[in-house]
């Protein structure tokens, strides 16, 4: 019942918004509310219009942007975790490093990306530096985090029985910080999505931000919409696998 509740509220609530915007869009209130041409807010009948019509360039551009946000979310989720531990077992590599990642995530987005771009051109890798630089930092301090919270007592035992710290890491250290790993994780990849259209602004010849800027310019909102959708649907998904991955993983919670 709570698994059919939690699928079932969210999904109620996005069909009523849904339903009210419709209503919004196509008795031309909402245009009128925002005083602007009833072309430029497209009602959710539209957006789905503009989809289907409109899928085969969609379905191109999205696979681009996806193959992004998974390629960059691989590298900075392995290099934040390998971080993470290298920075457990060495004080004095936590001491070194942990301000200058602080130092790399306070740089903007909007920075970064043109100096990678001018660097390595206009192809994929661009995007997934930035993307793995961004998603780094929330794993390296939920990781690091849920190692801190180890039980004193539990490593104690350990050690009487001639673990070594290998041992203790992997049987104590480890399974403790799964929980805040996954933390960590589920607010990576919710971000991946606006980071690839930010990194995709700074110079692209391909992907969604290319196709939302073309349709924007060519005012036709319904197809901004419909790229804006698969957005927002590539972050549910993401989020979701995620969760999934710990409920699998993560089994005695």
């Amino acid at each position: 019942m709570r698994t059919a509740r939690r699928i079932l509220l969210p999904a109620l609530l996005v069909a009523a918004l849904i339903a009210a915007w419709q209503i919004a869009a196509s008795t031309g209130w909402l245009a009128e509310e925002l005083g602007l041409e009833s072309f430029l807010v497209p009602s959710p009948a539209e957006v789905a219009e503009a989809f289907w019509h409109g899928r085969s360039v969609l379905w191109e551009n999205t696979w681009v942007t996806l193959r992004e946000i998974l390629i960059g979310l691989l590298v900075g989720v392995l290099f934040g975790l390998l971080l993470a531990v290298a920075m457990r077992f060495s004080n004095l590599l936590r001491d070194a490093v942990f301000p200058l990642t602080v130092a790399l995530q306070a740089v903007p987005i909007v920075v970064l990306a043109p100096i990678l771009v001018i660097w390595f051109g206009y192809g994929i890798w661009p995007k997934v530096i930035i993307i793995a630089a961004s998603v780094f930092f929330p794993i390296v301090v939920a990781t690091l985090d849920g190692l801190r919270q180890v039980d004193p007592e539990a490593v104690k035992m350990m050690r009487t029985l001639d673990a070594s710290r290998w041992a203790i890491f992997r049987r104590v250290e480890a399974p403790t910080a799964l929980p805040s790993f996954f933390s960590g994780a589920k607010i990576a990849v919710a971000i991946t999505p606006i980071v690839a259209i930010f990194a995709e602004l700074a110079g692209s010849n391909s992907g969604l931000m290319l196709l939302i800027q073309q349709d924007n310019n060519n005012f036709k909102e319904g197809e901004v919409f419909a790229a804006v959708a698969i957005l927002a649907l590539i972050g549910i998904l993401l989020v979701g696998l995620t969760t999934l991955a710990q409920r699998l993983v993560v089994t005695w919670r």
